[in-house]
């Protein structure tokens, strides 16, 4: 850690921003110039997606949130953000990229990842990094997590081929081992040298106790950070 990280800092970077680099340069392999859609932008990922897309010239970057984290997500890098509550996302960023999107990052599921891929344009690539319609709602139940799985689209090769477009995955967790736990260590160097540049400044939330974590939970479910919610065991219960 740098000297002036906080240990809070530090405990918001490693997820969010090595997902996010794999999935702007290992995999979406971002250039200058492309667009890039990122939904929840006002959370953890979302604001490093923010902040990294800085280092690649010239990227249009386009973000979905409630209204109300619009100004601290554009303060962050984002060029159009498209209120997802009153918004229609794709009918909105079609008005300004008839072709579609270079680089969508799909964290939703369902029929959003349908959504989603039919915006990616000719030689794009959409990465599916989670599935959080599946996990947020108001009730949640065995009969609409198998309805949310049974929508999310299942391109064939073929259906790629025709399309000429690439659909991946990124699940960090699964590349601490073995052959690809190589790229990280490098990917992390950038991070920490682009924080001690001014470029990565970690967004956070709020920090709980251990003993709280049905409010940090419920917090994220019902998508009221902006930022990254963090655990710490010197936060007293209940404390502010």
């Amino acid at each position: 850690m740098p000297d002036s990280m906080s240990f809070e800092e530090g405990a918001a970077i490693p997820v969010n921003y090595l997902t996010t680099y794999v999935m702007l340069f290992n995999f979406g392999n971002l250039q200058e110039g492309q667009s890039v859609l990122c939904h929840m932008a006002a959370g953890g990922v979302g604001y490093a997606v923010g902040q990294l897309c800085r280092t690649v010239p010239k990227v249009t970057l386009y973000g979905t949130c409630s209204a109300g984290k619009h100004e601290g997500a554009k303060e962050n890098g984002y060029t159009h953000l498209i209120d997802y509550r009153t918004q229609d996302y794709v009918n909105e960023i079609r008005k300004l990229e008839p072709e579609g999107i270079d680089l969508v990052l799909d964290p939703l599921g369902g029929t959003e990842n349908k959504r989603n891929y039919d915006l990616t344009k000719t030689f794009g690539r959409q990465i599916v990094y989670g599935s959080a319609n599946i996990v947020t709602g108001g009730s949640r139940s065995l009969m609409s997590i198998a309805k949310t799985w049974w929508n999310t689209s299942g391109r064939s090769p073929l259906d790629l081929m025709a399309d000429n477009k690439m659909v991946g995955g990124v699940h960090l967790g699964h590349l601490f081992t073995g052959y690809y736990k190589k790229i990280l260590p490098p990917a992390f160097s950038d991070i920490v040298r682009w924080y001690n540049d001014g470029i990565v400044k970690p967004k956070i939330d709020s920090v709980h106790a251990f003993e709280d974590f049905t409010d940090a939970f419920r917090r994220i479910h019902e998508r009221k950070n902006v930022g990254k919610v963090l655990f710490s065991p010197t936060k007293s219960p209940n404390s502010k």
